[in-house]
């Protein structure tokens, strides 16, 4: 694993506390406008980023990030659907707005690289400000795909489940919980270890270079 330049490296743990905070506050707020004191009996509706960061996931995104594209994780928002307003759709909301923010976050860097790009479209030299904005892009839809996976803990599993119907939904959260967590690192550990592209770039990677170049008009092969 070869450790990026000092400068790479401030700009990819910038955008990554950014990206994961957020990321759970929007859960966390959105559960709370729905009804839910839950989040806030919790001190999750907080914009101190700090409270929302699980110790693993946290190493896994910078690993991962070192090594490829981020993927990880925070600390999951406590949230129960039975006390909001409209306990299926508004958990379902709450839920996606987790990975929503992350394409909003690489919508707003993508904007900015947009512009520096047309001011210097030779930019892309590994500074800081480059790196931020091209690793805000990166960060952000790696974290957005990879969270709409349907495997516990990931947003996809309870996103997956809202449209079943209640027996249904009951063994796919009970099969998660059981397995989904087991599944999802031994994916990810495989991915990391063996050579050429894992199985998570292979499900989340076309999409990932799809909306980059969507977003940023460059092709992500160029970075």
């Amino acid at each position: 694993m070869q450790i990026p330049p000092i400068p790479v490296l401030a700009a990819t743990l910038l955008v990554i506390f950014l990206a994961i905070g957020i990321h759970e506050y929007c859960h966390a707020k959105f559960a709370d406008m729905a009804g839910d004191p839950t989040p806030r009996y919790f001190g999750r509706v907080t914009l101190n980023l700090f409270n929302h960061f699980d110790p693993l996931g946290t190493i896994m995104i910078i690993l991962t990030t070192l090594t490829g594209f981020g993927i990880g994780w925070g600390r999951p928002v406590p949230m129960d659907p039975s006390k909001m307003r409209n306990p299926r759709w508004d958990h379902f909301i709450a839920v996606l707005a987790g990975p929503f923010s992350n394409l909003f976050q690489a919508a707003v860097y993508a904007g900015v690289l947009r512009v520096a790009l047309t001011a210097n479209p030779a930019m892309l030299q590994g500074d800081f400000f480059s790196a931020l904005v091209v690793r805000g892009v990166q960060i952000n839809l790696a974290l957005c795909f990879f969270n709409l996976l349907p495997l516990g803990p990931l947003d996809g599993m309870w996103i997956f489940g809202s449209f079943l119907d209640e027996k249904s939904r009951t063994k796919w959260t009970n099969w998660n919980r059981q397995f989904g967590w087991t599944i999802l690192i031994a994916v990810i550990l495989v991915g990391q270890l063996m050579p050429g592209p894992g199985i998570l770039w292979l499900l989340i990677g076309p999409p990932i270079k799809a909306l980059f170049h969507l977003l940023t008009g460059v092709p992500y092969s160029a970075l």
